[in-house]
Protein backbone atom coordinates (compact mmCIF):
# COMPACT_ATOMS: atom_id res chain seq x y z
CA UNK A 1 0.00 0.00 0.00
CA UNK A 2 1.64 3.51 -1.06
CA UNK A 3 3.11 5.85 1.80
CA UNK A 4 2.22 9.33 2.26
CA UNK A 5 4.33 11.44 4.64
CA UNK A 6 2.96 14.22 6.32
CA UNK A 7 4.95 16.82 8.60
CA UNK A 8 3.20 18.84 11.16
CA UNK A 9 4.53 22.89 10.99
CA UNK A 10 6.62 21.71 14.01
CA UNK A 11 8.46 19.16 12.00
CA UNK A 12 6.68 15.98 13.53
CA UNK A 13 6.37 13.47 10.63
CA UNK A 14 3.72 11.24 10.50
CA UNK A 15 4.01 8.28 7.65
CA UNK A 16 1.05 6.37 7.28
CA UNK A 17 -0.41 4.08 4.59
CA UNK A 18 -3.22 5.20 2.28
CA UNK A 19 -5.34 2.82 0.14
CA UNK A 20 -5.40 3.51 -3.60
CA UNK A 21 -8.57 5.53 -4.28
CA UNK A 22 -8.65 7.42 -1.00
CA UNK A 23 -7.79 11.49 -0.67
CA UNK A 24 -5.00 12.32 1.10
CA UNK A 25 -6.81 14.34 3.02
CA UNK A 26 -9.05 11.02 4.07
CA UNK A 27 -5.32 9.42 5.03
CA UNK A 28 -5.02 12.25 7.54
CA UNK A 29 -8.22 12.35 9.11
CA UNK A 30 -8.43 8.57 9.14
CA UNK A 31 -4.94 8.20 11.41
CA UNK A 32 -5.37 11.60 13.06
CA UNK A 33 -3.05 13.63 11.73
CA UNK A 34 -2.86 17.05 13.38
CA UNK A 35 -2.63 19.55 10.85
CA UNK A 36 -5.53 18.69 8.41
CA UNK A 37 -8.80 19.49 10.15
CA UNK A 38 -11.29 18.80 6.55
CA UNK A 39 -14.00 20.50 8.22
CA UNK A 40 -16.09 20.19 4.77
CA UNK A 41 -15.61 16.03 4.80
CA UNK A 42 -13.85 16.33 1.68
CA UNK A 43 -16.36 18.20 -0.37
CA UNK A 44 -13.92 20.91 -1.44
CA UNK A 45 -15.73 23.28 0.46
CA UNK A 46 -13.39 25.19 2.66
CA UNK A 47 -9.31 25.00 2.72
CA UNK A 48 -8.83 23.57 6.21
CA UNK A 49 -7.00 20.56 4.32
CA UNK A 50 -4.47 23.11 2.98
CA UNK A 51 -1.02 21.41 2.78
CA UNK A 52 2.25 21.93 0.49
CA UNK A 53 3.51 19.25 -1.79
CA UNK A 54 7.08 18.77 -1.66
CA UNK A 55 7.97 20.16 -5.21
CA UNK A 56 9.70 16.71 -6.71
CA UNK A 57 6.01 15.73 -6.28
CA UNK A 58 4.37 18.71 -8.16
CA UNK A 59 4.48 16.55 -11.56
CA UNK A 60 2.44 13.11 -9.76
CA UNK A 61 0.44 15.47 -7.66
CA UNK A 62 -0.41 18.47 -10.37
CA UNK A 63 -1.50 21.83 -9.34
CA UNK A 64 -4.95 23.20 -9.23
CA UNK A 65 -6.73 23.32 -12.42
CA UNK A 66 -7.42 27.48 -13.31
CA UNK A 67 -10.88 28.36 -12.56
CA UNK A 68 -11.23 25.25 -10.46
CA UNK A 69 -13.12 25.28 -6.73
CA UNK A 70 -9.71 23.99 -5.47
CA UNK A 71 -8.21 26.90 -7.19
CA UNK A 72 -10.96 29.17 -5.48
CA UNK A 73 -10.71 27.60 -1.84
CA UNK A 74 -6.79 28.05 -1.98
CA UNK A 75 -7.13 31.80 -2.53
CA UNK A 76 -9.27 31.55 1.35
CA UNK A 77 -6.08 29.81 2.71
CA UNK A 78 -3.55 31.36 4.93
CA UNK A 79 0.05 31.61 3.14
CA UNK A 80 -0.83 29.85 -0.27
CA UNK A 81 2.09 29.14 -2.18
CA UNK A 82 2.70 27.79 -5.79
CA UNK A 83 3.10 24.15 -4.91
CA UNK A 84 -0.07 24.28 -2.80
CA UNK A 85 -3.02 21.66 -2.74
CA UNK A 86 -6.00 21.30 -0.92
CA UNK A 87 -5.38 17.43 0.29
CA UNK A 88 -9.04 16.71 -0.47
CA UNK A 89 -8.43 16.76 -4.00
CA UNK A 90 -5.06 14.50 -4.37
CA UNK A 91 -6.21 10.90 -4.74
CA UNK A 92 -4.00 8.41 -3.60
CA UNK A 93 -2.67 5.91 -6.58
CA UNK A 94 0.58 4.05 -6.54
CA UNK A 95 2.83 6.55 -8.43
CA UNK A 96 2.33 8.88 -5.05
CA UNK A 97 3.98 6.56 -2.61
CA UNK A 98 6.47 8.25 -0.79
CA UNK A 99 4.07 11.28 -1.22
CA UNK A 100 5.53 14.17 1.16
CA UNK A 101 3.08 17.09 1.82
CA UNK A 102 3.43 19.31 4.61
CA UNK A 103 1.14 21.40 6.64
CA UNK A 104 0.77 25.30 6.77
CA UNK A 105 1.15 26.85 10.23
CA UNK A 106 -2.29 28.84 9.88
CA UNK A 107 -3.69 25.01 10.04
CA UNK A 108 -2.40 23.95 13.49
Amino acid sequence: MPKVTYVEHNGTEHQVEVPIGLSVMRGAVNNTVRGIDADCGGECACATCHVYVDPEWLDKTGTPDPGSMEESMLSFAAAAQPNSRLSCQITMREELDGLIVRMPEGQH
